[in-house]
């Protein structure tokens, strides 16, 4: 196989698993969240939007 060949093929498998990824999605990011946000209410931890959002953006970056 040529290099250029393998490049796309690389391509095309990364533009593809995102496309299902996106549509397979269980929830938005703003759904996802707010589900925190009660499951912390319920537990008596109470954060503020800001610190949610900054809770979130950690836990992504730790991927």
């Amino acid at each position: 196989m040529k290099p250029l060949h393998i490049i796309l093929a690389v391509i095309g498998g990364a533009i593809a698993g995102a496309t299902v990824g996106l549509l397979f999605a269980p929830e938005s990011g703003t759904t996802t969240r707010k589900k925190i946000a009660d499951y912390l209410k319920e537990k008596g931890i109470k954060l503020r939007k800001e610190q949610i959002d900054e809770l979130a953006s950690e836990i992504d970056a730790a991927e």
